[in-house]
């Protein structure tokens, strides 16, 4: 595979962390040897990111991963023994604040769909990691959800027929625990803002806005932002 252009090495395409603030902690999951040595080798290239992790399993990375606490976790997504969705269904509830995007070689819906329910908030064609991952790690761990357009719409489709037939089949379902302030923050989260853009219109740290974040997630019971939305539709709040 090529090397990174060296504008992109050195952070000058869209979305890079600004001057001075720290590194963003990454841990990447690939059984393919060489695509995994890779995925390093590309993370390295970026001054904004930190390889702090490289696995060839699950099951080797679930028992280190928990102590790492990476920010962003690059997971693919047809790991051989533990799926790649099965390691963020584990991982999720321990590590609330990392982000974890699914790599794919496919536009395969329904695994992408189940990666999201598990907790995973973005996904990226492995055709396009040399282009667009250092992008795509610093969109998600903002706020964003990196996805290839021209699957969003079946993605997002997929989660609202599941939803709407749980939703059937459970009852109807209520934010009436949520405060005013988690209550201003989901909306804007349903309006598709990142948390940085949340933070600053609402006056506040990006750190609490994430605090808020979590906690709305644990109310609602859901584990992704995709979830979220969707659930703020059921309760009439967005």
């Amino acid at each position: 595979m090529n090397e990174p252009s060296q504008a992109q090495a050195a952070g000058t395409s869209s979305v890079h962390g600004h001057p001075g603030s720290p590194r963003l902690r990454v841990a990447a999951i690939e059984d393919d040897p060489e695509q995994l040595g890779f995925l390093v080798h590309l993370i390295s290239h970026y001054p904004s990111l930190d390889c702090v992790g490289s696995f060839l399993s699950s099951e080797t990375a679930l028992p280190e991963l928990a102590s790492l606490r990476p920010d962003v976790v690059l997971v693919d997504i047809g790991l051989p023994g533990m799926s790649g969705t099965e390691l963020v269904r584990h991982l999720k509830p321990l590590l609330p604040n990392t982000q974890f995007m699914m790599l794919t070689v496919i536009d395969d819906t329904p695994r992408i769909v189940a990666a999201l329910e598990a907790g995973a908030t973005g996904y990226l064609l492995k055709k396009d990691i040399q282009r667009r991952l250092a992008d795509a790690i610093h969109e998600l761990h903002e706020g964003g959800s990196p996805m290839s357009s021209g699957i969003a719409r079946r993605v997002v489709q997929s989660i609202q027929h599941s939803t709407a037939t749980k939703k059937a089949a459970a009852g109807p379902v209520s934010d009436a625990d949520l405060t005013d302030r988690e209550r201003q923050i989901l909306d804007r989260l349903s309006a598709g803002m990142l948390y940085k853009e949340i933070a600053a219109e609402l006056g506040v740290a990006l750190g609490t806005v994430n605090t808020h974040i979590r906690h709305i997630y644990e109310k609602l019971h859901v584990h992704s932002r995709h979830q979220a939305m969707i659930r703020a539709k059921e309760c009439g709040s967005a």
